[in-house]
């Protein structure tokens, strides 16, 4: 772990915040999770500004709906007049010019999960998240879950759950839900974020291989959350995935009780059936007490069907009755650029979907391909996290479009942050894909991709934007484009 940097005498304690301060300032603020605190910050009222190297939906429409300012670009003179304390993303480096400033004028500086524990999160019952894909979205049931329950939850979510309408919740009720991220915490703090969070509930979904930028293999990754693992008390609990090798084994060594979901027949609880019908999913759910349980959802795809099944399971040890869940999981609206549907025009529906790992991929145009059978799906991928920009799943991501009929892949932007050695290559898995039999195509940049969508595209299509990034609008500019094709 590197040591902290020398500008400032920062403790890790979570009580390094000065006192009285009334303007805080946010680096990286256009992360997800940091507009979330962003937007916290000023419900507890705090003067609130920040900066980031871009800023694009649905986090800059939900900042600027909160009238918070953002600065686009890092500059030492964004911290004129100096803030009382700084909150530093993950996404920044040492070598920020920012950082640099913080130094020159020994401004406090803390790190994201520092400003929650110390802002929200203290003498809450923590339940966290944790896992490589599925966070968001079972972070946002669960919430759901307790707020339909009456039970006026906290919670700091990646994303923006569509009941809420923002990534943040300040309540009044013992429950803070929480996304527990296996990134590291900030250039001085290389632990995952996840390691500050103190879990009375876990939840674990699924261990991969991801962030290559920062984690070498496998193993580092799985280390850290075992020892998350070893962190939740004796008199808490661990919902386990029984369907992923990585998470059962690990639970196992769990200090406390653990419950196993899944669809394997060896997870305590489990789906026993599973259908869809009108746009919702109904699974009956076999118990830990083998009673049977009804419930539905408008989620659908096998990933989130499980993701449905961990939230049921937390609301069942919470104590809450099976028709006060049914309710809430029906209700479930589900999350922004989580499959979300767009629009649709001229016959052609857009879906926006956050899937950047070869994982997610598949499953995510698994899923849209079984619920639009009929339809043609046409699955636009952009290659744009640190993971997928670099050639460490090239080949992967040649097996995680088979549920497409047709693919368009753009080449990554940034390319140049990446060792000539490392990079991906969008051509080269277009090239794989047409190897397959797929029709696939290969877009310079978002214009030409442009073109050849609303070239290729007809009535009837479904048209499934996958990305970690924005895609510059791309979906929306697609859509205004069919409306108007001489435009």
């Amino acid at each position: 772990m590197e040591k902290t940097p020398n500008f400032h005498p920062l403790a890790r304690e979570h009580n390094f915040i000065p006192s009285p301060l009334s303007r805080i300032y946010l680096m990286g603020i256009c992360g997800t999770g940091m507009a979330a605190l962003a937007g916290a910050l000023k419900e507890l009222g705090f003067e609130v500004t920040g900066s980031d190297r871009a800023a694009y939906p649905p986090m800059s429409t939900f900042l600027q709906q909160l009238g918070i300012r953002v600065r686009l670009g890092f500059d030492a003179r964004n911290l004129q007049p100096p803030p009382d304390l700084v909150v530093v993303g993950n996404v920044i480096t040492r070598e920020n010019p920012e950082v640099a400033e913080i130094a020159r004028l020994k401004i406090p500086f803390v790190s994201f999960p520092q400003a929650l524990n110390h802002f929200a999160m203290k003498d809450k019952k923590r339940i966290v998240i944790a896992g490589t894909h599925g966070k968001t979205t079972t972070s946002s049931l669960v919430a759901w879950i307790l707020e339909a329950a009456g039970l006026d939850p906290d919670f700091m979510i990646g994303g923006i759950p569509l009941n809420f309408e923002k990534g943040f919740k300040l309540g009044s009720g013992p429950y803070f839900v929480v996304e527990g991220d296996e990134y590291d915490t900030a250039f001085f703090d290389k632990g995952p974020k996840f390691f500050h969070y103190s879990p009375l509930i876990l939840i674990l979904t699924c261990i991969e291989f991801d962030h290559a930028d920062i984690y070498d293999n496998l193993a580092q990754i799985t280390a850290n959350f075992e020892r998350l693992v070893s962190m939740v008390p004796e008199n808490g609990h661990i919902i386990a995935n029984w369907d992923d090798p990585l998470v059962r084994d690990l639970a196992r060594s769990a200090p406390c009780s653990v419950h196993y979901y899944g669809n394997d027949k060896n997870a305590q609880w489990r789906i026993e059936k599973a259908s869809r019908n009108d746009r919702i999913s109904s699974i009956l759910v076999r118990t830990e007490a083998r009673e049977k349980q009804p419930y539905s959802s408008p989620l659908y795809g096998k990933h989130n069907l499980s993701n449905l099944l961990a939230g049921v399971v937390a609301a069942n040890i919470l104590g809450l009755d099976q028709c006060s869940i049914e309710k809430a999981t029906r209700s479930f609206k589900g999350v922004k650029r989580r499959q979300e549907q767009v629009g649709e025009v001229s016959g052609i529906l857009v879906l926006d979907d956050f899937a950047h790992h070869p994982t997610a991929v598949r499953e995510t145009t698994c899923a849209v391909k079984e619920t639009f059978a009929q339809r043609r799906l046409v699955a636009v991928f952009e290659p744009r996290s640190n993971s997928s920009r670099r050639n460490v799943f090239q080949k992967e991501y040649a097996q995680s479009f088979g549920a497409a009929d047709l693919v368009i892949i753009p080449e990554p932007t940034m390319l140049e942050r990446i060792p000539a050695n490392q990079r991906f290559s969008s051509s080269r898995l277009v090239q794989d894909l047409t190897g397959q039999g797929k029709e696939a195509y290969y877009a310079q940049d978002t214009s030409a991709l442009l073109n050849l969508l609303v070239q290729k595209t007809r009535s009837g299509d479904v048209v499934l934007f996958m990305s970690n990034g924005d895609l510059e609008n791309l979906p929306r500019r697609f859509l205004n484009a069919l409306k108007d094709p001489e435009a």
